[in-house]
């Protein structure tokens, strides 16, 4: 009784504990499923996908030095607690700029009224600049960033440019505006679309000059245009009517000429046809009887013909026979000539293959020989050829830029030399004409007034003629008792001093042929001219001086 109660509580121990199993597996499945789930809905709720408009910029920890994680398309696992994401729009901003007043090359103020469009670049660096500089902006805040960058860089490009070129090279214009402001925009992350130049206008009408300049050359040319239409014109008509007369008049012969020559054709046709009918009469009876004898040759030929087709077709047949067994007798030698062939070609590639073995293995020793020997030495060999090529084109390149340096400083010396001299021609013109001028009526005075300015300067150089030279004295005797010849001259003394002075250049004359008289201080013409003719004359009554010596 009691092994009975026992047993039956065992066998309940054992069925609870088996359900406390099962109950304890259904948790553990429901808490996996559970978890599962769980799993399930965080990856899809952090799993961010980038649409094609947008940039979706991941930032937090994202390794590496980097501050964010840029993606334009596809998508990505965005990790809990340590990462968060923004998007960024691409869609266009148009932006109006109203540049005025804007300094150009020449000094000119000019009105570049243009709409720009822009957008976030989706190029990686450019992305990354965007998520660090415009995250979290709103478009008008990046508008107004925009527009003061555009509009710095406007003036920049319209002020290395002239009117000339920004109104009618417009292509080089946008390409500068182009370059300019998408290098300054990229920098915060931003690219330029397009850019639309509305109207260029200037303050001063220079543009409006240039344009009636064009219009009016555009006239002017189109007059010569219609000058020159109307004189091919009439000069086309006259053409064409000398060429209708031409044309007639040859017309006009051509129908005479062609009137005798169809004329001459009927005569000579009509003579033929006489002459054709009579021999087309004879050389009818001549093709009859060709024809009758032709007729009967090619009987008797066809009868020959067929006894030699008849004998050729049995010593064809006989033939056939013998060739036959010849051509099998030959088919078994050149089947045998066939193999003793193939054997020889055989044995013939295989000595070529050792041959080309051989010889390749030759060809790469000496391959490998001429590689090493290259690097030895013909490296060695082209790289000092190369330094005395470098150093010889340095060595031409210096005396070339020393000559071409002692050239223009030549140049320049003889172009300043010509400049001075042209300055002091065109100096000494204008003095002169002034001269002329102040003289008025009276032309003939004006040389009189250039040499009397150059009289010192005459003066200086008779002075030159006698103050290098070197007399350490002079002494004089003079015989006469008063000082005076008997002509009544003065004495020796005199008449050296005299002497000495009529050697010097003769100014009296010099002021003479100019037409002037010199101060009564300096003399007359007249009186130089005697006193001239009087030490000429000679002294015939004149007593010789017992001693005259000079030392």
């Amino acid at each position: 009784m009691t092994h009975a109660l026992s047993l039956a509580s065992i066998m309940m121990l054992a069925q609870s504990s088996r359900a406390a199993q099962g109950l304890g597996i259904l948790i553990l499945a429901g808490l996996f499923v559970l978890l599962l789930v769980v799993t399930m809905v965080v990856v899809v709720r952090q799993y961010k996908r980038c649409p094609s408009n947008r940039v979706l910029v991941i930032y937090g920890r994202v390794g590496g030095q980097r501050t964010a994680k840029c993606m334009h398309g596809g998508g990505v696992f965005v990790w809990p607690l340590v990462q968060d994401y923004q998007y960024l729009s691409l869609e266009p901003i148009t932006i109006d700029i109203e540049l005025s007043s804007a300094l150009s090359k020449k000094n000119i103020r000019v009105n570049v009224p243009s709409t720009f469009t822009i957008g976030i670049s989706t190029q990686p660096d450019i992305m990354n600049n965007a998520a660090e500089r415009l995250l979290g902006l709103a478009e008008r805040d990046i508008a107004t960033q925009s527009r003061d960058i555009i509009l710095g860089q406007m003036r920049l490009v319209i002020a290395t440019l002239s009117i000339e070129e920004i109104n009618q090279d417009r292509e080089k214009f946008l390409d500068l505006v182009n370059k300019n402001v998408n290098f300054e925009l990229n920098k915060i992350g931003l690219e330029m679309i397009n850019v639309n130049i509305r109207d260029i206008t200037d303050e001063s009408g220079y543009i409006e000059a240039l344009g009636q300049k064009a219009a009016a050359e555009a006239i002017n040319q189109a007059e010569i245009d219609k000058s020159n239409a109307l004189r091919e014109g009439a000069i086309g008509t006259a053409t064409a009517n000398r060429e209708k007369n031409v044309r007639v008049a040859e017309q006009t012969a051509q129908g005479a000429i062609g009137e005798k020559e169809a004329e001459r054709d009927r005569r000579i046709k009509v003579a033929q046809l006489e002459a054709a009918g009579v021999a087309g009469e004879a050389s009818a009876a001549r093709e009859r009887e060709i024809a009758v004898a032709e007729q009967t040759a090619l009987a008797v030929q066809g009868k020959k013909e067929a006894e030699s087709n008849q004998r050729v077709k049995v010593a064809s047949l006989e033939a056939g026979a013998v060739s036959g067994e010849n051509e099998s007798k030959a088919s078994i030698a050149d089947y045998e000539a066939t193999l003793e062939e193939r054997r020889a070609d055989a044995k013939r590639r295989g000595e070529v293959a050792m041959a080309n073995a051989q010889r390749d293995v030759l060809l790469a020793e000496r391959e490998r020989e001429q590689a090493r020997l290259e690097k030895e030495q013909i490296v060695l060999q082209e790289i000092e050829k190369k330094k005395i090529e470098i150093d010889a084109e340095a060595e031409a390149d210096r005396i070339r830029r020393i000559a071409q340096g002692q050239a223009d400083a030549t140049l320049a010396k003889y172009k300043a030399e010509a400049e001075g001299i042209q300055q002091v021609l065109m100096s000494k013109a204008q003095g002169y004409e002034n001269l002329l001028r102040i003289c008025g009526d009276r032309k003939d005075i004006a040389p009189s007034l250039l040499i009397i300015e150059q009289l010192p300067q005459l003066v200086s150089e008779q002075v030159k003629a006698i103050q290098n030279l070197k007399i350490d004295k002079i002494t004089v005797w003079d015989s006469g008792a008063n000082g005076s010849d008997a002509n009544g001259m003065g004495g020796s003394t005199s008449n050296f001093l005299k002497g000495l002075i009529g050697s010097l250049p003769p100014i009296h004359e010099l002021a003479q042929q100019a037409g002037i008289e010199l101060p009564e201080y300096m003399g007359k013409v007249s009186q130089a001219k005697e006193e001239k003719s009087a030490k000429n004359k000679p002294a015939m009554n004149n007593p010789k001086p017992e001693s005259d010596k000079s030392a």
